[in-house]
């Protein structure tokens, strides 16, 4: 959990345009958007059994609860505040947290109690129907080391969701699920590689999908000093990959509100300086979006 407080001191220190917000809690009405109601009870009152506590990997407390809540209202505001659904679109928005890949409907998993790009794909698509009269397509960008298995469970029979997954072929979870684009990478999977699998991929999606949201989990567990990852990424391996990423959503002025997911570094200092300069790169994209930057909105 260190991680996520040496970010933010970084981010308030070195990136003064980047407004930060306190999380929300998300409700249980949103997180049944995504959650079957019996699960989110279960998790609110503590009543998940141990097999289930163990596959989520920390013990339950009033504390954990708050913190999974807050999680996914954190990226339920940012793609709020990338869509301006309350005000004017930013474009681009972050959670500091987030990326709770593995929490699918019913269960949570891998250190994921609820999913927070599922909720706030469910919710962004509610709100916007609601306001627009018509249907918002989102497309989730997992460039997490590990497969996003929970989303694309809760994702499976939906066609308004596009879930692209790249990840270690032979890493967490054993048991993958399906994406609507899976790609599986080999250990030790360095920059070069990483980068043209990525383009194919961003070219797959555009082939068959145009969102109006992408919502990306920018993991920085490929680094090639994570504990977990597996593969060989680079500093600029990553920075690069992140800006492909905020490129593809640029040149179709499609909103992107992303989430920070796994990073598990030998050195988290190095863990935190992917993560900074995930930030540094999305600011540019929102000074794009936002011709006379004043402040970014990142939660």
């Amino acid at each position: 959990m260190a991680k996520y407080q040496r970010l933010r001191d970084r981010v308030a220190a070195e990136l003064p345009q980047v407004r930060m917000d306190e999380a929300p809690r998300a409700t249980d009405g949103e997180l049944a958007l995504a959650h079957a109601p019996s699960y989110i009870q279960a998790v609110a009152d503590g009543l998940l059994d141990a097999a289930a506590m163990r596959e989520i990997g920390f013990p339950w407390s009033v504390q954990m609860v708050e913190r999974s809540r807050r999680s996914a209202g954190a990226t339920v505001a940012a793609a709020r505040a990338a869509l301006g659904l309350r005000g004017r679109p930013d474009g681009v928005a972050a959670n500091l947290a987030g990326g709770t890949h593995h929490a699918s409907s019913a269960r949570g998993g891998g250190f994921c109690v609820f999913n927070d790009a599922a909720v706030a794909a469910r919710l962004m698509q509610a709100e916007w129907a609601r306001l627009h009269s018509k249907p918002l397509l989102v497309a989730i960008i997992d460039l997490d080391v590990h497969q996003g298995n929970g989303t694309a469970s809760i994702f499976s029979a939906d066609p308004s969701v596009f879930t692209l997954s790249m990840h270690g072929q032979k890493n967490f979870p054993f048991r993958k699920e399906a994406s609507d684009l899976d790609v599986d990478l080999p250990d030790g999977c360095t920059d070069a590689a990483y980068l043209q699998a990525l383009d194919h991929a961003l070219d797959e999606v555009d082939r068959r999908f145009a969102p109006g949201l992408v919502i990306y989990l920018a993991g920085a567990d490929p680094f090639e000093g994570d504990r977990l990852g597996r593969l060989s990424l680079s500093f600029d391996g990553l920075e690069a990959r992140d800006r492909r990423v905020f490129d593809w959503a640029w040149q179709r002025r499609v909103p992107l509100a992303f989430a920070m997911a796994g990073g598990y570094g030998v050195n988290i200092d190095e863990t935190v300086q992917v993560q900074m300069n995930t930030y540094r790169v999305a600011l540019a994209y929102w000074n794009k979006w936002n011709m006379a930057p004043t402040v970014a909105h990142f939660v």
